[in-house]
């Protein structure tokens, strides 16, 4: 189990959770003094009131939340957004707003979800040759590449 240690800016807010069992992530929510209208199109850093301590080796991704992006449109501009495990200042969600209608973001509203993952530290070993990359089946096949 990964331990994530939580300070809240915000002591109104909830301590985020999750909210059932098998869930993976757990909810965060907007931390705002008065409400935000995302105008159509539109998008803006919503704060969370949270700072984070992560485990060396580990990331939290910041993803949304199904049932506003099915319902109204609204999901996370950078899906999803890393938050880094030497990262110390509050957890800002960039939301953008691809409905119809502009949407209404109020204290306390979830607003994305936060999931722990281990990453592993990376050795760059410079090539030099394409060749040397080796030959797949696949190669250089790009977008679409597979058909529809």
């Amino acid at each position: 189990m990964i331990e994530l240690k939580v300070f809240r800016i915000d002591r109104n807010n909830p301590l985020p959770r999750t909210m059932t069992e098998g869930a993976s992530g757990i909810d965060l929510h907007a931390s705002l003094k008065d409400p935000v209208v995302l105008e159509r199109g539109e998008y803006r850093c919503i704060p969370t009131g949270l700072i984070v301590s992560l485990p060396q080796g580990c990331e939290a991704q910041i993803r949304p939340r199904s049932g506003l992006a099915a319902r109204h449109g609204v999901t996370v501009l950078n899906a999803p957004g890393t938050v880094d495990s030497d990262y110390r200042g509050e957890i800002q969600v960039i939301l953008i707003n691809h409905g119809k209608r502009p949407f209404t973001i109020k204290r306390g509203m979830r607003i994305a979800q936060l999931v722990v993952c281990r990453v592993e530290k990376l050795t760059i070993i410079e090539l030099s040759s394409q060749e040397e990359a080796g030959f797949t089946e696949r190669n250089a096949g790009g977008f679409g590449h597979t058909g529809v």
